[in-house]
This record gives structure tokens, C-alpha cells and sequence, in this order.
């Protein structure tokens, strides 16, 4: 795992801008200053000005808990913005260490929620955004009097919270990957969920005592001395175990999550989308269909803000991407996964840039749509008025005998499979080793998980023509256990041919040929199975009904392919392991993790089965 893979999200669109430090320095003048928020607390920000004063310029503000580094007026960024050409544009460009980290003043708060009824002294992100923008205009000159802004990850999660602030000066702004629900289905959790490696390699990194040394920018590196997570978070044990030997109650935020394990208040605060109300900013959301990290997010922020009735431009960019890998490299592959073109330039140059232009500068309208997503399989940019497209219509693939997906339903009574889940020999994520979560297992080769007895294999006959599929992806499953808790786990797979060529170059000499590639998957906790404010037990034995929805898709299975479904209970370590007996995860013991007997129904009345939007061109 890229263990500060936020970081460096935000940091490698100015190393690699392509604009240099020494044409900064010859074109803007670097300040620092400390802004006063409400209360007092003050905000370390550092602005650069252009040097050419003759026009004016907008404001582009970044806030971030990673560092706003190189500290010292006489130390400068090797890049300005999003991309290049910002930088060559021209803006007054503001970055700021967020509340209690760094250089700023005040307490960190992980994902601080917003407070709508805030008093004069009450403060959250939103109002210290609608403070530093208020200070800005009033105290650097050569301003337009717009403001936009951006970030990636957690600066995304700054970004709309910037535009919760509503100060009317900000006129643009585009949240990207951005936080906005971690138990549903950002980072952390997915589905009640518990992505382990992820939350337990960022925060025992970002968490730990001590602070930072901000004229020294590094982050403490955590040392698992071992190559291998599976191996490592096996030995960890109990969840328990993270705090006793490796946190020592450094990470206040892991010690939270321990104690709110299902969608209770403190959970549903830190919930951003209820706040997306009739929105007065321009908001261009962005998005990677292949984001390990946060592809909930910028669909969920966009369909919230469209919900509520955006009174601005609301859009959607989402891309064939990793967590943030529009910015940092031209986004022409992922793994195996070949795009055929660079995606991340065409965005960056024909998207963004334009964007901020028109908002800001008041440019010529690029006409950009509502929705801009990437089509995978067929490698090509679409445009449509609003996400999913409305024309897309529901097609039920269910789960059958003899390992079939077909579009009929089954007619036979007391029909299931079955399989044993042991937790203490779960799926392992992927077929190669990592530390955690790789942002390559986003499209990895399933062809290790279908070769075991614990993983249920249903595929479509070879499709007769191209297939795209564009919108969200309901999974419903009938199941029983003989336990009182499981996890289930739904994965769609496009199935490459048998005599499907190999890259070249080939290094690794893998054989592409039957190739299983995840297009999509996500776990579902089944104690929330009524709701995820709701854990209730497993009844040995009895049926049971699971629905929820897994992340948008915009692929196209191509002719002589084959759709794959595969269900399993276990996905390690991606997914922390379920006992598979109902209790508080935080506090189970190596002796209360036990087998189960897994029972997925097909038969009339109890038919699982996964619908996906069909979309015909």
C-alpha cells in the first residue's frame, strides 16, 4: 500500500506541473501570513502573488492536513494548482494548513462535522474557509474579487466544506476523491465494513505522538517488517490487538471507530451529503472508477447536491482512475487495465483547466455537460445530461445452477450453494503480495479467488455484442448461516477470452487469457442487513434477505466476454475478519472467531441475483 496516499495526491500535481520552482520564483512573490479564524485561532496560510501586477487575478484556495510545504518566504513550490497550466495563467494561489495541524493553531479534528447553527464563536471547516476567504479579499491585493477552490482526498473533503461555507465570493469549486461518508462507503468503512489496511496504515502514520517538524516535511513511516499484509494483520489478531501493540492510544480516531461500530449520531454527523443544499457554487466533482480510496464519495457528493437542487453549475468528471491519478501521471493504464489514451492530460487540459477559467475568469463557456465519464472497455470519453443517464434500464442477472448467470429466474424450490467460511484462512485480496490495500486491486486478476471452494462462481455464457452498463449495481442475496453474523461480499468480473493476447512488453509474462478483472466489488456486513443504525443477529439457519448497492460502474463487457459474479465471505486484508458471531468486533477474542456454513439461495421466492443498468447506444 501507498501507505500516504493522500499526501502524496496532493503534493505530486506541483512536481510534476512541468512549471519548475525557478519560474515560480521568477513570477510570483511568496507571503505568509496567519489568518484569524472567529474564535481567535489562527490559520497558517501561505499566498503567492503574481509578479505582474497590470491585472487583476482570482483566488485559488487549497486547505490541507498534509502541510502546506516549503516553509520560509524564501522557499517555493516547484508548481502552482491543479496542473501546468494554471500556474501559466495566472491566479493568486493560497494554500493553508488546516486548524491544529502544522503551522496552524487550534485541535485537529478528523472529518469535523458540519454545524449548521453555528453562534458568533462556533467554528467547524466551513466557517474557516468563509473567515480565510473574508481575510483574503480584505488583505491581498491585485484580487478579481472571485475565489475558487480544489483539493484532492482530504482536501477534497475541505473543498466542499468550502462550499458549505456559502461565502458568495467563492464561485467555483471542485471537491476531488473527496471524504464524505467513512462508514458507508469512503476509506474506512464500506457497508459497515472495515477496510483494515487502509485504516490502520494511514492513521498509525498520521496518528502517531509527537507532532510534525514543519520546516522538515516527512511523515513518521510505520515499519510492519514484513512484505506480506495478509501475513502480518493475520498475525495482529483481534482488532483489539491494533491499539494494544501498535497504537497506544496515539490515534484518538481509531480508539472512536472502536467504540461506534454501526450508523449511530457520532457516525451520521460526520456524514457530509445531508448539507448539500440548494448550492449557490459552481461544483465540478471528481472521481476515479478504480479509486481504492474514495470512489463513494465524489458519486454520492454530486448526487446529493443534484438532489437538493444545485442552484449552480453541478457536474461529474469521474475517470478510469486510481485515488487521484488525474493529477500526477496521464492515465493511460492501471494494472493490466489498458486505457489507450491519456486520459488524466485530456481532463487536466480539456476539463479542469477550462473549468476554472470560465467560473473565474469569466473565459469562454466550454459548454462542459453535466456528466463527463470515462467508458471502460471501450477506452472513451461520454458525455451525458445528468448521472446515470435516465435512458439506462435495469437488467437482473441471476444466480443459477451449475454456476450460470442468466436472466431468467429459476423456477425449482430449495435451491442453494453453500460454502465454509473460515476466518481464520480468509480470501486473500489478491493473487500477489502487498503490505495493504493496492490501488491495483481495484481491476485485479480474480482468477485466485474462483479456484476456491470458499468463493461461489456464477458467469454468463460468451455475450454476442458489446455490453455497457452505466449506473449503480444492486446486489440482492437470499442467504442463511449457521452462525449469527457473516459478511458477504459481491464482486463483478469481466472475463477475457481464452486466446486474448498478452501485453507487450510482458515483464511478469502474465497470461491474459481468461483474465478475471474486477470492475467492481464492495462487502456488505450482514448484522446491518435492517439498516446500518440497526445490527440484529443472524438466526441459524433461517433465510434471510441482504440488498445494497455497490459503486457505479460505466463499462463495456465486449463481445466474446463474459460477466462473472463471484460471492464470498471473507477478503483479506482488505476487510477486517467478522467472527462470524454477533458481538462488538472491537472486543472479540481469537476464540470467538469460529466457521460458518454460508448458504446462498436461487431458488423461487429466495432468488439472489445482481441488477445492473443497461445502456444502449
Amino acid at each position: 500500500m501507498r501507505v500516504a496516499s493522500r499526501l502524496i495526491s496532493l503534493l505530486i500535481p506541483a512536481i510534476l506541473s512541468g512549471q519548475g520552482i525557478d519560474y515560480v520564483k521568477a513570477q510570483y512573490t511568496k507571503h505568509e501570513f496567519q489568518i484569524p479564524a472567529r474564535d481567535g485561532t489562527k490559520l497558517f496560510t501561505a499566498v503567492y502573488t503574481p509578479k505582474d501586477t497590470s491585472k487583476t487575478y482570482p483566488i485559488l484556495l487549497t486547505r490541507t492536513p498534509y502541510s502546506l510545504t516549503p516553509y520560509g518566504v524564501d522557499k517555493y513550490r516547484t508548481g502552482l494548482g491543479p496542473s501546468e497550466a494554471f500556474g501559466k495563467s495566472g491566479y493568486i494561489f493560497v494554500y493553508q494548513d488546516v486548524r491544529g495541524r502544522w503551522m496552524s493553531e487550534g485541535e485537529f479534528a478528523h472529518i469535523r462535522p458540519h454545524n449548521p447553527n453555528k453562534g458568533p464563536k462556533d467554528f467547524d471547516e466551513s466557517s474557516d474557509t468563509y473567515d480565510t476567504i473574508d481575510w483574503l479579499l480584505k488583505n491581498v491585493k491585485g484580487h478579481n474579487g472571485r475565489v475558487g477552490m480544489w483539493g484532492i482526498s482530504y482536501p477534497g473533503f475541505y473543498t466542499v466544506h468550502g462550499v458549505l461555507s456559502r461565502h458568495p465570493a467563492l464561485k467555483a469549486a471542485s471537491p476531488q476523491a473527496p471524504v464524505t461518508d467513512m462508514w458507508q462507503g469512503d476509506d474506512f468503512h464500506h457497508n459497515g465494513a472495515l477496510f483494515l489496511p487502509h485504516a490502520f496504515n494511514f492513521l498509525i502514520n498520521i496518528d502517531k505522538p509527537g507532532g510534525h517538524e514543519p520546516t522538515k516535511f516527512a511523515l513518521p513511516r510505520f515499519e510492519h517488517r514484513t512484505t506480506s499484509g495478509y501475513d502480518f494483520f493475520l498475525r495482529m489478531g483481534p482488532l483489539a490487538n491494533a491499539n494494544e501493540k501498535y497504537f497506544k492510544n496515539a490515534s484518538v480516531f481509531w480508539n472512536d471507530m472502536m467504540k461506534h461500530s454501526s450508523y449511530d449520531e457520532w457516525w451520521q454527523a460526520r456524514n457530509t451529503r445531508p448539507h448539500l443544499k440548494s448550492i449557490q457554487t459552481a461544483m465540478m466533482t471528481v472521481g476515479g472508477w478504480f479509486d481504492a480510496e474514495d470512489l463513494f464519495g465524489p458519486l454520492r457528493v454530486y448526487e446529493a447536491a443534484e438532489k437538493s437542487g444545485a442552484k449552480s453549475q453541478n457536474m461529474l468528471v469521474m475517470g478510469p482512475w486510481y485515488h487521484g491519478q488525474w493529477s500526477n501521471d496521464d492515465g493511460e493504464k492501471l494494472g493490466y487495465a489498458q486505457f489507450n489514451a491519456k486520459t488524466s492530460l485530456y481532463y487536466r487540459e480539456r476539463i479542469e483547466f477550462p473549468f476554472f477559467e470560465y467560473h473565474l475568469k469569466g473565459a469562454a463557456d466550454p459548454l462542459l455537460p453535466e456528466a463527463y465519464v470515462f467508458e471502460t472497455g471501450t477506452n472513451q470519453w461520454k458525455e451525458h445530461k445528468q448521472w446515470p443517464p435516465k435512458e439506462a434500464q435495469p437488467v437482473t442477472f441471476f444466480l443459477r445452477e451449475g454456476g450460470k448467470l442468466a436472466s431468467a429466474g429459476p423456477a425449482a424450490s430449495g435451491a442453494f450453494d453453500e460454502y465454509i467460511s473460515d476466518p481464520s484462512k480468509p480470501v486473500p485480496t489478491s493473487d500477489y503480495e502487498s503490505i495493504g490495500m493496492t490501488r491495483e486491486y481495484m481491476v485485479g486478476d480474480q482468477r485466485h479467488a474462483a479456484r476456491r471452494t470458499d468463493v461461489l462462481v456464477y458467469q454468463t455464457e460468451p455475450l454476442t455484442e458489446d455490453t455497457l452498463f452505466s449506473g449503480p449495481v444492486k446486489a440482492t442475496l437470499y442467504v442463511s448461516t449457521t452462525g449469527s453474523d457473516a459478511d458477504f461480499i459481491v464482486k463483478v468480473i469481466d472475463v477475457f477470452p481464452d486466446d486474448y493476447p498478452d501485453p507487450v512488453p510482458n515483464p511478469t509474462e502474465k497470461k491474459m487469457g481468461g483474465f478475471q478483472m474486477l470492475v467492481r466489488g464492495e462487502p456488505f456486513r450482514g448484522r446491518f442487513r435492517n439498516g446500518f443504525d440497526k445490527p440484529a443477529p443472524f438466526v441459524a439457519g433461517q433465510v434471510a434477505k441482504i440488498e445494497f448497492d455497490l459503486p457505479d460502474v460505466n463499462h463495456v463487457f465486449r463481445r466474446e466476454h463474459r460477466l462473472m459474479i463471484q460471492v464470498q465471505s471473507t477478503w483479506f486484508p482488505l476487510i477486517d475478519r467478522n467472527p462470524q458471531k454477533y458481538m462488538d468486533i472491537s472486543l472479540a477474542k481469537d476464540a470467538d472467531f469460529q466457521k460458518a456454513t454460508q448458504r446462498v439461495y436461487r431458488e423461487a421466492g429466495h432468488a439472489s441475483a445482481v441488477t445492473m443498468l443497461r445502456l444502449k447506444e
